[in-house]
């Protein structure tokens, strides 16, 4: 019996040994497991905070707007928006003023031959642009000669020509005065910047940094704003000079007409 009873004592502690063994290393797997998730969320968490948040087009413009400072930043958007607004008018307007002159001159000669000046000066009345503008001051003259006619076409052709670029002017100030506003801003915040080194005593890139930054926004938003005009302005001065030749062409085909009715 006391055989038995020793055999089963030493089975036991052998099973409690086992046991014991195989609960540690379940626990170590356990730990190890809980580790390895433990790190893994705190890379995750990490990798959150250090990706800055996207921004679209329109939020990062807003965003640089506003860290290059309201006061020239205002004043170079107005710029802008003064340019762009005197750029639509003049295309709207010089896109009116088109008009189909070989047409017209046709019709002019047809009707001369037809009824006469008057009927001529009804049809350059009846249509739209500067070119059957002229051709009407330069019939309404014909009456007293081929020279007073023609010294009407050139007058008149000049006005004509002043309302095709009236306020183009002031899209070319724009462009000019839109990047010197830039740089002045770049100036001031160059300033600023060594204000703060002065002031401070030492020379930290973290004094200097806001001012700088402020000084090349202004100046990039000062270069988009003169690119984006001077684009306009070299159309509208095209589309000028078409329209300024066709009137020249025309108003030599009108010539052509009064000298040989």
């Amino acid at each position: 019996m006391k055989r038995l009873l020793s055999i089963i004592a030493i089975i036991s502690v052998v099973f409690i040994q086992d046991l014991t063994s195989n609960v540690n290393i379940f626990q170590d797997e356990m730990d190890a497991a809980e580790v390895e998730e433990t790190s893994m969320a705190v890379e995750e968490a990490v990798m959150e905070v250090e990706e800055p948040e996207q921004l679209n087009f329109h939020q990062e413009l807003k965003k640089r707007f506003i860290e290059g400072g309201p006061g020239f930043m205002g004043i170079v958007l107005l710029c802008l928006i003064l340019g762009l607004a005197i750029a639509i008018e003049r295309i709207i307007y010089l896109n009116l003023s088109e008009s189909d002159s070989e047409k017209l001159t046709e019709e002019v000669e047809a009707a001369m031959k037809s009824g006469g000046i008057k009927a001529a000066k009804e049809v350059c009345a009846n249509t739209p642009g500067p070119v059957a503008s002229i051709f009407w001051q330069g019939l309404d003259r014909a009456s007293e000669g081929v020279e007073s006619a023609e010294k009407a076409v050139i007058a008149y052709g000049g006005v004509q020509m002043g309302q095709l670029e009236k306020n183009v002017s002031w899209i070319s100030l724009f462009i000019a005065l839109a990047p010197m506003l830039g740089f002045m801003g770049t100036v001031i915040g160059m300033i600023q910047a060594f204000d703060k080194i002065e002031a401070a005593g030492d020379m930290q890139p973290s004094l200097v940094a806001g001012g700088i930054k402020v000084a090349l926004l202004t100046t990039v938003f000062g270069l988009i704003v003169a690119i984006i005009l001077q684009i306009f302005y070299n159309y509208i001065i095209a589309k000028i000079d078409s329209i300024v030749n066709d009137m020249e062409n025309a108003s030599i085909s009108l010539m052509d007409i009064l000298v040989n009715k």
